[in-house]
């Protein structure tokens, strides 16, 4: 398989991050060194000279005037839409192309970009020290590629990171599955279908060494300022 060393890279910033309980979109939540979520991902991205696309809805115009230089797509429909419409919107763009797509909340260091980007398959970053209940999961097949991925698989060998890689053959099935699931799937749901479809198709990137975290509470929030203050 040829691997483009420069995928597009596609971020999701459409929801509406109510569990934070914050009255501005959640990437735009400080970190308290200076950035925001948004704005370390955006610099961290660069490092790597990605194309970069972001998908807004809620509050759009206060992401939009964060990040003017990005290109957008909206989700008109964020509010009652989740991440596998948000998803669809920007990858139908870029069928012909590898495409590193991640959540716009998940804080984290370089060199998990580096190590998902190197990989020779589509790849989701991969915790394998951690496998809370409410987090995204995967199981493996006996070739070592994912199998099941979502909030109930059992027995789950780690947690998926919101960080994935999609290499270019996969990416017009992968669009015809994100179309097919329902409006309230994570973009995860898809990934099911189309591995049932094509089998082989994400390995887990094992990142646990580096600091990643999606900021889905203010806890997290709190681990995140933490881990970059260490």
């Amino acid at each position: 398989m040829t691997v483009n060393k420069k995928p597009k890279a596609i971020i999701l910033l459409a929801g509406m991050g109510s569990r934070l309980g914050r009255p501005r979109p959640k990437s735009l939540t400080p970190l308290g060194n200076g950035e925001t979520i948004l704005s370390r991902q955006l610099r961290i991205l660069k490092k790597f000279d990605l194309d970069i696309v972001g998908v807004v809805g809620f509050k759009k115009d206060l992401i939009m005037e964060a990040a003017p230089e990005l290109l957008y797509c909206y989700n008109p429909n964020y509010d009652t839409t989740n991440t596998s419409k948000s998803l669809l919107y920007a990858l139908s763009h870029f069928q012909y192309e590898d495409v590193l797509w991640l959540n716009g909340d998940v804080v984290f260091e370089p060199d998990v970009i580096k190590c998902v980007l190197a990989s020779d398959s589509s790849a989701v970053a991969a915790n394998t020290a951690s496998v809370a209940e409410e987090e995204i999961k995967y199981t493996l097949n006996a070739d070592g590629f994912i199998q099941q991925i979502s909030k109930q698989v059992s027995p789950a060998l780690g947690e998926a990171l919101g960080i994935n890689l999609i290499r270019q053959p996969f990416v017009k099935a992968f669009c015809n599955q994100l179309m097919q699931v329902d409006d309230n799937d994570y973009f995860e749901r898809a990934m099911e279908l189309l591995i049932e479809k094509e089998g082989n198709v994400f390995k887990p990137v094992d990142v646990t060494q580096y600091a990643c975290i999606e900021v889905d509470f203010n806890e997290d929030l709190e681990v995140a300022k933490k881990l970059l203050k260490e």
